[in-house]
């Protein structure tokens, strides 16, 4: 089997809202095929990840943050707040995919669950990622 040429998904847009591991290198791998990945970080700290070291990289962050998170753009936007929320909303109207692994429920209130990203968005292919699954009783 041959691998895929590094821009197999040249154009196709990422909205990232994921944190620390399983969500991170999912964009890291969309973004080693070519996508154009957005990551989304809160404007105090940004990802948890910047601060898990040492190591630490030339300019501060965790080698950590930087083994799951090559190939990103990232914007610092506080989607609690309605200006933030806002934003998001910009760019969900130009994304392909958003990819997000917060606590099942987390982005309930904010509009940004998935089935709410699917109503509002139907052109979007959403990767919700949970270690315990959104149902069940170890959901939490």
């Amino acid at each position: 089997m041959s691998a895929l040429p590094p821009t197999s998904l040249a154009g196709v847009r990422v909205l990232d809202l994921s944190r620390v591991l399983a969500g991170p290198w999912c964009t890291q791998v969309l973004g080693d095929l070519g996508a154009d990945i957005l990551k989304i970080e809160h404007p105090i700290g940004g990802d948890d990840t910047r601060h898990w070291g040492p190591p630490f990289a030339p300019g501060g962050d965790a080698a950590y943050f930087h083994c799951a998170n090559r190939n990103k753009r990232s914007a610092a936007i506080d989607f609690v707040n309605p200006a933030g929320r806002d934003l998001v909303e910009a760019l969900l109207v130009r994304a392909d995919v958003v990819v997000e692994n917060f606590k099942p429920g987390s982005l309930d209130r904010h509009g940004l669950a998935p089935q709410q990203l699917l109503t509002l968005h139907p052109q979007l292919v959403v990767c919700s990622i949970s270690g315990f699954g959104h149902t069940g009783p170890l959901r939490e």
